[in-house]
């Protein structure tokens, strides 16, 4: 809640500033628009930055360029890791395959980062790694289940652009397992309170039944909360007139939450299928909305809602590559537990008054974050569990694997369990932890030291956080009250 002053590093906010100066600089923004520092060129609720995909990728872009053009950064477009040179304790290097040509390529570096969004070099490389739902007598968590249960992981969701032309008929085919998806009641504990395709859903919060209003033509013309505004990326009002035929908006519902099955911990054959049925799920959502889902004005159906596969880049109007919530994590050095983030586990552990809670401080920070622990519904059948948790930190013990010496994650592949993940996976906090990753790779190679000795050695670690410091990396947050 606090991302426009403090709360993520000077980098992450130079990412969101280019994208704001990417609509200023290339989109005609009506005058009370442009005037915004603030500029949110969706007005979506979920975020105060929300965007086009085209715009985050220029951003991106951008702050590449100088290092690319100067050698310094070489970029591999649509590569997949598919194998690792390991000998004792340190990768020696890294296959991977162009999944345009077919050709193999092989990496050799001193230092390798994990940043994708499975963990897929942690079995390539042999990491020592965990999946799912660890067991409360394990962790100590309150929202642990009591047996642990790897394949119990958060659902994906295939995600997809949609703008709405009243009046115009946008209908798409009838999807594969359409019949499946309209008649499909999720078995979750506690229970959904009906069909998934279907605008009552349950509160995050409370798992109680909520009603989630829909009104293209409404909610843009009144600025009433429902799901077209919750994640609009484009909100044509803040255009000159004719730039957009009408709002886009990105559909990432719990509607399209696809929980039947996993995509690590199985085969890639079977893994490939749950995709294909996430993206089933998606397109069976669209024409539910289509043609069946109940109008504000009596009736059924928005047929001129329309699929924007120019948005996302596809042929099939679905996004590249699914949302994952939740992937691999490295057994690490550190793990960070309910106990140490949770605002009620917090007050239990400590006996304090809510005003005076804070997280557990971490003397190895590297970096911060907010973002309540939010799971959605899980393949081991838990409904949502959402609750509070304190500003945070970011421990370097979790960007340090037990046993491999030059492997780091870079993403939501730290050390945080299956509930600590529900918060450290936040977009803000990732790209700290990518940042301080790579931070660290560049300060031991200049000290030549091991990443675990600049934790274990005090006027190493100091000069390290001084160093992040210096990058604009924040690692303590101010005194703030519970969220």
């Amino acid at each position: 809640p606090w991302i426009e002053s403090f709360g993520c590093t000077a980098a992450y906010r130079e990412l969101r500033e280019r994208i704001r100066r990417y609509y200023r600089d290339n989109y005609p923004l009506v005058p009370a628009a442009r005037a915004r520092a603030d500029l949110n060129p969706g007005n979506g609720r979920v975020s105060r930055l929300c965007c086009e995909p085209r715009a985050a990728l220029g951003a991106l872009e951008a702050m590449l360029a100088p290092h690319s053009s100067g050698g310094r950064c070489t970029v591999l477009l649509e590569h997949q890791v598919t194998g690792a040179d390991v000998e004792g304790a340190r990768v020696r290097g890294l296959a991977a395959r162009d999944l345009r040509t077919g050709r193999e390529v092989v990496l050799r570096a001193p230092w390798f980062i994990d940043a994708t969004e499975l963990g897929d070099v942690l079995p390539l490389a042999g990491a020592e790694h965990v999946t799912g739902a660890e067991a409360r007598r394990r962790t100590g968590e309150p929202h642990a289940p009591e047996e642990g249960a790897p394949a119990n992981q958060q659902a994906i969701t295939a995600c997809f652009a949609m703008d709405h032309l009243p009046g115009e008929d946008h209908g798409i085919d009838r999807p594969p397992e359409w019949e499946l998806w309209r008649d499909f009641v999720p078995k979750l504990a506690p229970p959904w309170p009906g069909r998934l395709l279907s605008f009552e859903t349950s509160d995050p919060r409370t798992v109680e039944r909520r009603k989630m209003p829909f009104d293209p033509e409404g909610e843009a013309r009144t600025g009433a909360f429902g799901l077209w505004t919750y994640r609009r990326i484009a909100d044509a009002a803040s255009f000159a007139g004719g730039t957009y035929a009408g709002d886009i908006t990105l559909v990432n519902w719990p509607q399209n939450d696809y929980f039947l099955g996993n995509l690590v911990g199985v085969t890639p054959e079977e893994a490939a299928r749950h995709v294909e049925r996430a993206k089933g799920l998606s397109l069976s959502l669209l024409y539910w909305l289509q043609t069946e889902a109940p109008r504000p004005d009596g009736g059924t159906g928005f047929r001129g809602l329309r699929l924007r596969p120019d948005v996302v880049g596809t042929a099939d109007g679905l996004a590249k590559r699914p949302y994952v919530r939740e992937s691999r994590r490295i057994a690490a050095v550190f793990t960070v537990l309910e106990t140490h983030v949770g605002t009620e586990a917090r007050a239990r552990l400590t006996g304090k008054r809510p005003e005076e809670l804070e997280a557990e401080p971490f003397g190895d920070s590297v970096g911060v974050g907010s973002y309540r622990i939010d799971l959605h519904p899980s393949t081991g059948g838990d409904n949502y569990i959402d609750v509070s948790s304190l500003p945070f930190q970011i421990p370097l013990g979790a960007l340090l694997p037990v046993r491999l010496e030059n492997l780091l994650p870079g993403a939501k592949n730290l050390g945080v369990t299956h509930i600590t993940n529900g918060c450290y996976r936040l977009h803000p906090v990732e790209w700290n932890i990518g940042e301080a990753a790579g931070s660290l790779c560049a300060f031991a190679a200049a000290r030549k030291a091991l990443p675990r000795e600049v934790r274990e050695k005090g006027d190493l670690l100091e000069a390290f956080q001084r160093l992040l410091r210096s990058q604009g990396v924040e690692t303590h947050w101010p005194r703030l009250t519970p969220r």
